[in-house]
């Protein structure tokens, strides 16, 4: 399993919003750490940066991965998490 980082803002969007969300959310983090292939089809590359994005629902999480670490850069709802700086 690789080890997963949570950048200060990715950590502050989690405590902001809804228990069950925020645990939806980190459920899927560990379950793409731990085999990434079985959410393949979740994982998209961002086009123009080297992060990638895993949807949940109605919340995207992007991120980037470098051999043994993912490192959580930014959670956001689908309509505004792209607004602003990504990194």
């Amino acid at each position: 399993m690789k080890e997963i980082i949570y950048s200060d803002r990715a950590q502050k969007f989690l405590t902001k919003i809804d228990r069950e969300d925020s645990k939806r959310i980190r459920s899927k983090i560990k379950q793409y750490a731990a085999n990434p292939e079985e959410l393949k089809n979740k994982v998209t590359k961002l086009v123009g940066f080297p992060l990638y994005r895993l949807r949940v629902g109605d919340y995207r999480v992007i991120f980037s991965e470098t051999g043994e670490v993912i490192l959580i850069e930014k959670i956001g709802n689908r309509r505004n998490v792209y607004k602003g700086d990504l990194i």
